[in-house]
């Protein structure tokens, strides 16, 4: 089966530029290593990958959990409309809260 890695490195850069993630921001919200992340973004490694880990990504970019696995089989993923917008707003509020809550320790270390 042919596999398209570049397709899913080119898929990754651009989510991670349209949701102001950083690859560190990926690997832990994801639960993937950096170093696995950074191979893909950057088409290094192209060696086999787990299902769950592609899974993963996906998941954490707002994604349905096939959608990298889609691209890489350069199958046409279907997204519900509005999917990608909701998903954003939902990234930010997470980003929004994890903020608040680093703000609110400081305050009270300060206290």
């Amino acid at each position: 089966m042919e596999q398209d890695w570049t397709a899913v490195g080119d898929a990754l850069r651009a989510r991670l530029d349209e949701l102001g993630m950083t690859m560190t921001d990926l690997a832990t919200k994801s639960g993937v290593s950096l170093t696995t992340v950074r191979e893909l973004v950057h088409v290094l490694n192209t060696r086999r990958r787990q299902p769950r880990t592609l899974a993963s990504l996906s998941a954490a970019l707002g994604w349905p959990g096939e959608h990298l696995g889609s691209v890489l089989r350069g199958r046409p993923t279907s997204e519900p409309s509005g999917f990608g917008s909701l998903a954003s707003v939902h990234s930010e509020l997470q980003d929004l809260r994890q903020r608040v809550e680093a703000l609110e320790r400081a305050v009270r270390r300060t206290d």
